[in-house]
């Protein structure tokens, strides 16, 4: 549902379910001491902070280090009415000069709001610009109900993107992103 204010359209947006990726057991992507699922949480804890300020609520799918499967997680975010839901993880690939952001929808309900979160992760850290993509593979986007998009925050195979990726400026510049991406999906058409 939408509500008009001005020329603008504002969406109906009244919970934003944040999905630090992986935990526990699925340690996801990793290179030496830096992993993924810690990575995620950080910045899924920041993005809670922004949100909230905001006046915001939120609902985390996981608060520690713990494994929560993807239709559990899914099950999550379709509990709500008016949800959005935001997967974040960080990527990685065998060759190690892939670099970058890359943001991923299911379904047409996401792809606006990916397009939103990944143009103000671009302004944001300057990346390579891997691009929105629909992916129909991913089961935590398959078996989300609302909006929902799944957010690569760099590539920590890459060394120098690593070097950045695990620093408390680049989680917080991912976080503002994050949240600036939410606010503009909610607030323009």
């Amino acid at each position: 549902m939408a509500t008009f204010i001005g020329n603008a359209e504002a969406r109906k947006v009244s919970r934003v379910i944040i999905d630090a990726g992986h935990g526990g057991k699925d340690k996801g992507a990793h290179r030496g001491t830096v992993y993924e699922k810690d990575l995620a949480l950080k910045v899924a804890f920041l993005v809670e902070k922004m949100l909230k300020q905001k006046g915001m609520p939120v609902t985390m799918t996981r608060r520690s280090d713990q494994f929560i499967t993807l239709r559990g997680r899914a099950d999550i975010a379709n509990r709500y009415n008016n949800a959005i839901f935001i997967s974040i993880h960080f990527n990685a690939h065998t060759g190690t000069r892939l670099n970058g952001v890359e943001t991923y929808y299911h379904s047409e309900l996401g792809k606006k709001l990916a397009a939103h979160v990944h143009l103000r992760m671009l302004s944001q850290l300057q990346p390579r610009n891997g691009n929105t993509r629909q992916r129909k593979d991913l089961g935590v986007l398959k078996a989300t109900r609302c909006p929902a998009i799944l957010v690569e925050c760099g590539y920590i195979s890459n060394a120098n993107e690593r070097k950045k990726c695990v620093t408390s400026d680049y989680h917080k510049k991912c976080a503002q992103a994050i949240v600036d991406g939410i606010w503009a999906y909610k607030t323009y058409n």
